[in-house]
């Protein structure tokens, strides 16, 4: 398993209306922020990449700028163009 396969499966835990930064999802398995984000620029659509946000709660801007739109779709948490990570903060099992 490679490191953008442990980035799959830890993006691909994140519910609908929740979100993880770069650098949580980079502790829970072991990289640094630039590595997950590397990784997520090798992903698919299959894989909910608009959950991943930056530490203050920024989406990305990666796929033409679709994160917020996406993010609304799902009912999270927003202030202003910011996810409210206090609300939506996905909360990792174990």
């Amino acid at each position: 398993m490679t490191y953008v396969d442990d980035v799959r499966a830890a993006v691909a835990t994140i519910p609908p209306g929740s979100v993880a930064s770069y650098g949580e999802i980079g502790r829970r398995i072991g990289l640094g922020p630039r590595q997950v984000g590397r990784a997520m620029s090798l992903l698919g659509e299959d894989v909910p990449w608009w959950r991943v946000v930056y530490a203050d709660g920024t989406p990305a801007t990666c796929h033409g700028g679709r994160a917020p739109a996406l993010l609304a779709e799902e009912g999270t948490p927003m202030r202003g163009r910011r996810v409210d990570l206090g609300r939506a903060r996905h909360r990792w099992a174990g």
